[in-house]
This record gives structure tokens, sequence and C-alpha cells, in this order.
């Protein structure tokens, strides 16, 4: 960060700074020798630690603590999922379009699902698919829809997705690394058979996340990595205590936290108000719909979202163009494409998100930078009003 004094990140859903409370616990943690398996004192002590973690992250999504698996980050984690059922040959996996790349990646030769110009995904062609599935074999069919999408905050159906998937006998991977601690997650209210979990973006330390499991008696877990028994035979390797600790704190603060998120969709709202006064044609993906109330995924007409990323990064702001997990890069988005946007919108729209440490001031700052950019670009943007005037409209949840 150059050229300015002030810093601002709206980029929470790329990774959410350490909460307080969480790096006082890692720093205590940290200073403690043991390993989790060892039968000692001082392993015993690590496993605590561990399995204290363990029952709060199963708390956040209303799971079992004994079926919670610690992998290295959601990453690991949806990979673990797909595991789960492409090692059976005669599996077929479904994924929405709009699916984390680590899911893409994980399975490619899934079949995608289409989602509407919303981003919510085509439960009719899901249907059909399964439909036909069925009448051909028996075979394992794996579901895998993300509950918030990463780029837009568009909140997928799953509950419906589940009943439809489960009507066919498939299973259903829901990577809900997004929408955990920002709406309330129930694994079994929604129907998850498998769902995905990340540290980093409630607040905890990177390098931290898990696969949770139900108890689906069809579901066949398996290891990614092999070696000794940690995570009940499911996840080799010694258990990071300190960041599974981070993370166990920082589930537990999310879940405590939820009846807050009032304040994150007043500071959306006020962002999006403002950038439609300075820009009026401005379009905001997925508003029609229900969304995280901490995400905003918009275009600025003409002006490519990696010149808008860099402007702002010169002016202290930070923000994203479409997803952070593509080693630096700043390409179109796979996610606005599958909605059907076109290369030249897609071309132009970056993501702003907020989280805990968020406020009014930050929102004025990006508002500030965005306006003189926009209007040094060619467009006739107005004075940013208060930003915590009344929004237009926008359906979120």
């Amino acid at each position: 960060m150059t050229g300015n004094n002030q810093s601002t990140y709206l980029d929470f859903n790329a990774g959410a700074p350490l909460l307080p409370q969480v790096r006082s616990l890692m720093a205590e943690a940290l200073t403690e020798t043991g390993n989790a398996s060892s039968v000692h004192g001082f392993g015993r002590a690590a496993r605590h630690r561990v399995e204290t973690a363990r029952v709060q992250l199963a708390a956040l999504v209303g799971a079992s603590p004994s079926r919670v698996v610690f992998t290295s980050g959601g990453t690991e984690a949806n990979n673990q999922a797909l595991h789960c059922m492409s090692r059976d040959h005669d599996a077929t996996i479904l994924v929405s379009a709009v699916e984390h790349d680590s899911v893409i990646a994980a399975a490619p030769d899934a079949q995608q699902i289409p989602v509407g110009r919303d981003g919510i995904i085509d439960l009719e062609n899901l249907r059909q698919r399964l439909t036909r599935l069925r009448e051909d074999s028996t075979a394992p069919i794996l579901v895998s829809v993300m509950l918030a999408n990463n780029e837009t905050g568009v909140i997928s159906p799953l509950r419906e997705v589940a009943e439809l998937a489960h009507a066919f006998g498939a299973l259903v991977h829901c990577d809900a690394v997004q929408a955990a601690g920002k709406i309330p997650v129930d694994m079994d209210a929604l129907g998850i058979d498998l769902l995905t979990l990340s540290s980093h973006k409630l607040g905890g330390p990177q390098g931290a996340g898990a696969l949770i499991l139900s108890k689906t008696p069809a579901l066949r877990a398996s290891p990614l990595i092999h070696g000794g028994g940690q995570e009940r035979g499911l996840r080799a390797g010694t258990e990071n205590v300190a960041a599974i600790a981070g993370f166990g704190l920082a589930a537990e603060l999310a879940r405590e936290g939820l009846a807050g998120a009032g304040r994150l969709a007043s500071l959306r709202d006020g962002l999006e108000s403002g950038i439609r006064e300075l820009a009026p044609e401005v379009e905001i993906f997925g508003s029609a719909v229900p969304r995280l109330l901490n995400t905003s995924c918009f275009t600025m007409p003409g002006v490519l979202a990696e010149t808008q990323v860099m402007a702002l990064d010169l002016e202290g702001v930070a923000v994203s163009a479409g997803a952070a997990c593509s080693s630096g890069k700043v390409a179109p988005s796979r996610v606005l494409h599958a909605m059907g946007v076109d290369q030249d919108r897609a071309a132009c729209a970056i993501r702003v998100s907020l989280g805990w440490s968020s406020e009014k001031a930050h929102i004025d700052h990006f508002l500030q930078a965005w306006g003189a950019l926009y209007s040094r670009k060619g467009g006739q943007a107005a004075k940013p009003t208060d930003s915590t005037e009344p929004a237009r409209s926008t359906k979120a949840a």
C-alpha cells in the first residue's frame, strides 16, 4: 500500500484479519510443548486444545464433534470431500457452475449444473440430470453446491438441493466456507452430508480448515492424506494445535456474533447506495436474490477490474477482483461468466467484502477513492453522500 496513510481493508472474503482474542489464545498455545497424539501430560494438554476446538466448530454448524475432521484449510477439505466419491470409478459428481476452484479442479470430470442470471442453481436442470443418472445406474452420486458464493455472496437454496438429491439417493457436499459465521448454518436442517469450513474466513489463522461429516450410513469417508492415525484415521499428520485452537475460538466468536449481522448489512447497503449515486449505471450482481450481508460485487463501467484494484490500493483501499485464490492473478470471473455476464462487463467487476473490523469510515474512504477514479476515467461522479443513509431496496439474507 502506498500513496495514502489511511488503510482500509475490504477483502474479508479473501481472508479476515485475525481476531485479537484468537491471537492471544494462539500466543499462549505456542508457548506450550506437546504432540496431541502423545499420552503424557504435555500431549494430553495439546489434545485438550484440539478437542475443545472440535466442539466449538461442531456447535457453529449443528454437528457432532466426533464428525469434525481438521485439515489444512478449505481447499483440502473440499478435495477430501470429493475424494470420498471419486475413488469409486462408477460414481458421478455433480457441481454447480459457480463453485470454488478447489471443487472444480478436484473433480474435473464432474457434470456442471448451470445457474441463472441471478447466480441461483437451476434446480430443474439438476432434477433432470439426477433422473437420467438413476434411470441408467444405481451407482453413487455426489452433489456439491456451495452455500454462499465467494464472489457475489449469492446464497444457494441448499435445503431444496439436498431434498432433491436425497430423493434420488445422492449425497450432498456443501462448501460453507463463506457462509459460516455470516448466516446460521445447521447441517441437519439443511440436509448436508459433508460440509467444508475454513479458519481464516472467520477471523482465525490461515492454514486450518475442517471437513464435517454427517452420520449418513451411505457416507464412506476416506483419507486424502495417509500416514498415522490422526483425526480418527481420516487425516494423517501431526495436528497444528495452535492454529486449530485459534480456529475453534474464531468459530465460537462467529456463532456468538451472528446476532449482530445487521451492522454489516447497514454498511453494505450504505456502500451500494453510495456507488449508485456516483455511477447510476453501475451493475450490482445478485442484488435481487438473497446474498450475504457483507458482500457486494459490482462494475465500474468501462474501467477494468485490474485498474480499479491497483488504483484503490494506491489510495490505501484493499478489494478483490473475483476470487483471491489464483496466485495473485486478476482474470475474468468464471462465476460471472456462468451467470451470463458478458466478458466486457465481467472484466470491470470488483468485490467488496466486509467483516468484524469494518466501520463507516472505511465505506466513506472507499467511496471517495472509487468516485475519484470514476471521475478520472470519464464518469460523471457525484459527491458521495453519507453512507449511513437508507439504501435502495436490496434483498439480502
